[in-house]
């Protein structure tokens, strides 16, 4: 008695499907009054059969979807209960729905003994299993719809719980980026401080100023080529105390392009590598030109350089985190969408990314 109480006081009856059904099932006795009609009554007293089939399969409606939704509400049917809901519904319906019926049309007897007197039983027995198999036909259905809605969400949490994995994969790819320049600049910085120690000062008064504009940024999960740009301006700017002369460097971004957004920190471990291995090494230095065009829906970034090319090979040992790394982000964000090459050029290299 408690278990049904709570059954009944959690369950919310549905009304709107409820009503839809009803109205599914008006149909449905009208089609049925029309075949026992033209089938069984060889096309007399269709008034009759209509109103009988009203009656009966209205009740039977009543009695089974109602007490489904009111015991179950929403929630899967159990059929070992919810068979003798059928039953009883179509017993309620033929009896009620049959006297229902003699009363409407006047008549002091069943509607069931006059139906049997006049060779109608098959008629009326017709009206009492499809009214039956109309009801569990639509019980079928919302389970169906529940089995497809509880897949969808499913589907959807597992969906989920792949976003949250591949964010903490972009985020343990986006950190490695941090230590891995931070460190390279900081071993730079201190083989200038026993060379030149003024410039390994300036050089570290730009390494905070640059750290206090990237440390937020990185964090982030997109950025804009604008805000991209500004960064690669300043880390070349660091670069340019300790290089001197031997570095030279153009930014190229049009106008158009300013607010596209990308991962963050994308072209910074690009523009490390030109300068490490294409720059640096080279006795004359070289130029780092860093640049985005439209191609189509997407957009188009250069990192070039005019250093050592890449037939002499790295022009010192490294992580090997740069290009590897903006691959895996790539994929991870976009797939086979976006590309990235490292290509040889008449002097240097360039590394091509192309973003959907």
């Amino acid at each position: 008695m408690l278990a049904m109480q709570a059954i009944l006081h959690t369950s919310r009856f549905p009304l709107r499907r409820f009503a839809v059904h009803g109205m599914y099932i008006a149909l449905f006795n009208f089609l049925c009054a029309v075949l026992i009609t033209y089938v069984f009554s060889g096309g007399q007293r269709f008034a009759i059969n209509l109103l009988a089939s009203m009656c009966i399969g209205t009740i039977t409606w009543l009695v089974i979807d109602g007490a489904r939704f009111l015991l179950w509400g929403q929630e899967r049917i159990s059929w070992l209960f919810f068979l003798p809901v059928v039953a009883f519904g179509v017993g309620a319906g033929v009896l009620l729905g049959s006297q229902l019926t003699a009363w409407l049309l006047g008549r002091q007897t069943s509607i069931l003994h006059y139906l049997a007197e006049t060779s109608g039983i098959s008629a009326l027995l017709f009206t009492v299993f499809a009214t039956g198999a109309a009801t569990l036909f639509f019980s079928s259905r919302d389970r169906l719809s529940q089995a497809r809605a509880e897949a969808a969400l499913e589907k959807a949490r597992a969906e989920a719980i792949e976003r949250r994995a591949l964010q903490a994969q972009l985020q343990l790819l986006q950190a490695q980026i941090e230590p891995h320049m931070l460190f390279n600049t900081l071993a730079n910085l201190q083989g200038l401080i026993a060379l030149d120690p003024a410039r390994a000062q300036t050089m570290l008064d730009q390494l905070i100023v640059y750290l206090r504009a990237t440390l937020s940024a990185s964090r982030a999960q997109h950025t804009t080529l604008e805000q991209e740009f500004a960064l690669l301006e300043s880390y070349l700017g660091l670069m340019s105390v300790r290089m001197g002369t031997r570095l030279s460097f153009a930014l190229d971004l049009p106008d158009a392009l300013r607010k596209r957004e990308l991962p963050p920190m994308l072209l910074q471990p690009l523009v490390e590598n030109a300068i490490a291995h294409g720059v640096e090494p080279n006795v004359a230095g070289g130029h780092v030109q860093v640049s985005a065009r439209a191609a189509g829906d997407g957009v188009e970034l250069l990192v070039s350089d005019n250093g050592r090319g890449l037939q002499a090979g790295p022009g010192k040992p490294g992580t090997g985190l740069g290009l590897s790394n903006v691959r895996e982000r790539l994929n991870a964000l976009y797939g086979g969408r976006a590309q990235v090459s490292l290509e040889a050029a008449p002097q240097g290299a360039i590394v091509r990314i192309l973003l959907p």
